[in-house]
């Protein structure tokens, strides 16, 4: 495959998108073989190739953070939020995750993956390659299992790529309230060895908070992930400063994600542990946070940013990466190309993915052509897909 007249963002060097006008993409046994000005093409390259009409060439996108696999909705807490009640309160009352978790666990293989689908097809509509998908809405071990197994199924019916993650530790059920530390030790960690021993793990997160579990409760979960040679992740800091991207940080971790209320020094151990900031602003938005993360720290000390839709039946109900994009910009005061390395080259970072995120020779050909002439139309539009193809491992 040889694409030409193109606009190409590589996301690689130092210029603005690793920008490259009028250029080619040449692609073989699907991974990118060369990239550059088409007036440089290799001789051996320098057949007829694909028109592109000076279309716009980007890595395909990648969602770092979803919850795509789940029962139910949670409309009824939409409205309950318009009317006053807080994220919080909400979850007090019995709502949040654990009415998710009802659902989950009554829910059928088959229904949830049907269900997940219909939200991946979204995401693919607007050129995803990759997606993260985490478990935490059966919070035992049998229905903990039986969402990771639907999340591999995504990939087999769809072409993507997932990655899977173990979110035991997400909430508390109802039967362990008020038994925190009884629940990790007879149910979440029972069912991260179980799920790891299936093969079904990538990476193990947390959600260190005030309504879920505090950083002391969560380390012998990351402690067990680590003897078990799994990367870590953990929502930390998105409705209260729990110390939970320092904990993060201190593991390593792959992503902090939310951070809403990271400071400086989070900002400073994140950099430290090379660990990336994942930005959701649709549960900022929907929940109405009013404070955002610390971009100008994490630009300061030179964090990683991606974005994400957070998607889930709560707090971010979005399918839509090029409206996170928009978002991060508009709520968040990223660039639009802090936005497009966010969906890209930064996610693939904070998935572990070392094959793709950027166009470079030897990296995986997923690829996203547009109906736009530069890269910060993408984050620029509300509502509008302007994908014209999306290749996938140097097909279609």
């Amino acid at each position: 495959m040889l694409l030409r007249n193109a606009t190409v963002a590589t996301m690689t060097g130092t210029a603005a998108y690793g920008l490259i006008a009028d250029a080619a993409v040449s692609v073989d046994a699907g991974t990118v073989r060369w990239v550059g000005p088409e007036s440089e093409l290799p001789a051996g390259l320098a057949e007829a190739g694909e028109d592109m009409e000076g279309r716009l060439i980007t890595p395909a996108l990648i969602d770092c953070h979803t919850h795509v696999v789940f029962g139910g909705d949670r409309a009824d807490e939409f409205e309950m939020r318009l009317e006053g009640a807080s994220y919080e309160e909400v979850a007090r009352a019995g709502g949040g995750i654990v009415s998710t978790v009802s659902a989950t666990r009554h829910a059928t293989e088959g229904e949830l993956l049907r269900g997940a689908l219909r939200r991946v097809d979204a995401l693919i509509s607007e050129g995803m390659a990759a997606i993260e998908i985490k478990s935490g809405y059966g919070l035992d071990v049998e229905t903990e299992m039986k969402m990771l197994r639907v999340a591999r199924e995504v990939a087999v019916a769809r072409d993507i790529r997932v990655r899977t993650t173990f979110l035991g530790a997400h909430a508390v059920p109802r039967e362990y309230v008020g038994r925190n530390a009884a629940y990790i030790a007879e149910v979440c960690l029972p069912a991260l060895e179980a799920a790891a021993e299936a093969g079904l793990v990538d990476a193990v997160d947390a959600f260190c908070e005030g309504i879920a579990f505090s950083a002391d409760e969560i380390e012998p979960v990351f402690a067990r992930a680590r003897e078990l040679g799994l990367p870590v992740k953990l929502h930390a800091e998105q409705l209260s400063h729990t110390g939970g991207t320092r904990l993060a940080a201190r593991f390593g971790a792959l992503s902090a994600d939310h951070v809403e209320y990271a400071d400086e020094a989070d900002a400073a151990a994140l950099a430290r542990a090379g660990s990336v900031a994942v930005l959701l602003p649709g549960a900022f938005y929907t929940v109405r946070e009013t404070r955002a993360p610390p971009v100008a720290a994490f630009r300061t000390h030179g964090v990683a940013m991606a974005l994400a839709t957070d998607c889930n039946p709560g707090s971010s109900p979005m399918t839509s990466l090029l409206l996170a994009m928009n978002m991060g910009c508009t709520l968040f005061r990223l660039t639009p190309e802090e936005a497009l390395a966010g969906v890209t080259r930064n996610a693939a970072k904070a998935l572990g993915m070392d094959d793709c995120g950027v166009i470079a020779p030897g990296k995986r050909a997923d690829l996203a052509v547009w109906d736009v002439r530069r890269p910060a139309e993408l984050a620029y539009r509300i509502g509008f897909n302007p994908l014209h193809r999306r290749i996938f491992g140097g097909a279609g």
